[in-house]
């Protein structure tokens, strides 16, 4: 009866203590901007990052091929694996919760020498033994443990939605990336067409005898460097479709297209929301926060380590000559104690313990600070960039406009005999990389809004099973 009053009373020691040493954990304090720097318009909440990346991702060959990137990609099925590892790695923290139970078995044989004209006996000698011990959590350190692996877990579960961001992000800009070198392929054989054409015209007027050798030199000149850049412009197709093959986990291959680079709008104005969301939408910032909670966590292991343990053990078993007398109560062995063991001096291994967890909670805030202060640039950046995009195309479609009219006026001329080859050649020349240029800024514009979604941290409302919606 002593024995069921000690355990009860251990027993309502540890549900009555219901507070962990070490420190309970707190956000770190983060100066957040009142605005994004650049912002164009009023500050309001809604968000770009609120909408699912199908609507920000209207192509629907895009969208697709988002889709089979994010049921395929083997980043994205490590990051999964990588949850499963921590779910699994909570279960063994969250263990000692319960009582452990073993066994254990023996059977052997023995003999004795023989003694003082006594003669040695040979007997059988058979052992078997339940055990049960259960840790009393007074000080909190199995649930400090355990909230160290339950933070990791979401830690894993953020890097995940990262790396499903990131993927959906990187499928879309490569593939504008794609269909942009179809239009640059596409200007370089258009311009190639129209300098044939004038190689053409200053042939005939050479073999006519009204014009010169070294026109038509030149005009082909022109169009053999610019027949030059065709192949390694498909090359570069080649090489971003495997690229994009990657990331949909499939061999390399064609990619199917969808509109063209032409065809897809300028983007509008998005509003970016409120600065101190992005802390609770950038599936970065909120690993990094895990992180910090995890480690804060690990301190109170530490802390816990220099209290004693508190424990029950029971034990109830057997041991008899005869295996059939195991089990019988004259043979039984049973033993319930309560116990206690703490460190008294461990040469500053336990101090050096502490130190070290709090090193290194120290290290995840200033990871979590660096990383706040990178989305804020980021999302600046990718403001700054929309509008001064959006300028630069503008007045590179104006110059694009105007090359071509002058073309058009040289070639006029030059017929009409108020112009020399010079001025044709000229003309056509400063055309094409204005062309090419226009393109570029096309892409890059449409590009902005995708880097804008990911740093804001785009689809964070969605589920894991949504972030797979088919379009």
């Amino acid at each position: 009866m002593r024995g069921e009053r000690f355990a009860a009373a251990l027993l309502a020691a540890a549900l009555a203590s219901a507070c962990a040493v070490g420190p309970d954990y707190v956000r770190p304090p983060v100066a957040s901007p009142e605005d994004f720097r650049n912002h164009v318009g009023p500050t309001e909440a809604a968000s770009l990052a609120d909408l699912p990346w199908w609507e920000v991702f209207e192509d629907t060959v895009l969208q697709q091929l988002i889709v089979d990137a994010l049921k395929a990609n083997y980043d994205l099925v490590t990051a999964t694996y990588r949850v499963e590892q921590a779910r699994a790695q909570l279960g063994v923290a969250q263990s000692p919760f319960y009582p452990q139970a073993g066994y254990q078995g023996s059977a052997g044989r023995q003999g004795q020498p023989e003694f003082k004209g006594q003669r040695n006996e040979d007997y059988n000698l058979f052992f078997g033994v339940l055990s049960l011990a259960w840790e009393i959590d007074v000080w909190g350190r199995i649930r400090r443990s355990s909230e160290a692996a339950r933070e990791a877990l979401l830690a894993t579960e953020s890097f995940r939605r990262g790396v499903m961001l990131s993927l959906a992000t990187g499928v879309a800009q490569s593939y504008l990336s794609l269909i942009e070198l179809d239009r640059e392929l596409e200007i370089a054989r258009d311009t190639a067409e129209s300098f044939q054409e004038t190689l053409d015209l200053f042939t005939r007027r050479f073999q006519g005898g009204v014009g010169n050798r070294l026109q038509v030199a030149r005009a082909e000149a022109a169009l053999a460097t610019t027949l030059a850049q065709i192949p390694d412009l498909e090359n570069r197709i080649v090489t971003q479709e495997n690229a994009i093959s990657v990331l949909l986990g499939r061999n390399p291959g064609p990619i199917p297209r969808g509109r063209a680079l032409t065809e897809h709008p300028a983007p509008p104005a998005v509003p970016p929301g409120l600065p101190s969301s992005l802390l609770e939408r950038r599936p970065d910032v909120l690993e990094a926060e895990h992180v910090i909670a995890s480690a804060n966590a690990e301190v109170g292991v530490a802390v816990a380590n220099f209290f004693p343990r508190i424990g029950l053990t029971a034990l109830y078993g057997g041991q008899s000559t005869q295996l059939s007398d195991i089990v019988k109560n004259n043979f039984s062995i049973w033993n319930v104690a309560g116990n206690a063991a703490g460190p008294l001096f461990q040469g500053f291994a336990l101090i050096e313990q502490y130190r070290s967890q709090v090193a290194g909670w120290e290290q995840t805030v200033a990871q979590y600070e660096q990383t706040v202060l990178t989305a804020f640039a980021e999302v600046s950046n990718a403001l700054t960039a929309q509008t001064k995009l959006a300028e630069a195309r503008a007045a590179q479609e104006r110059a694009v406009d105007a090359y071509q009219e002058s073309v058009q006026l040289s070639l006029v001329r030059y017929n009409s005999g108020l112009a020399s080859y010079f001025e044709v050649l000229e003309a056509q020349q400063q055309l094409y990389p204005a062309e090419l240029a226009l393109s570029q800024l096309q892409r890059d514009e449409l590009v902005t809004v995708v880097n804008l979604y990911r740093a804001l941290g785009g689809g964070w409302q969605l589920s894991n099973d949504d972030w797979m919606h088919e379009p």
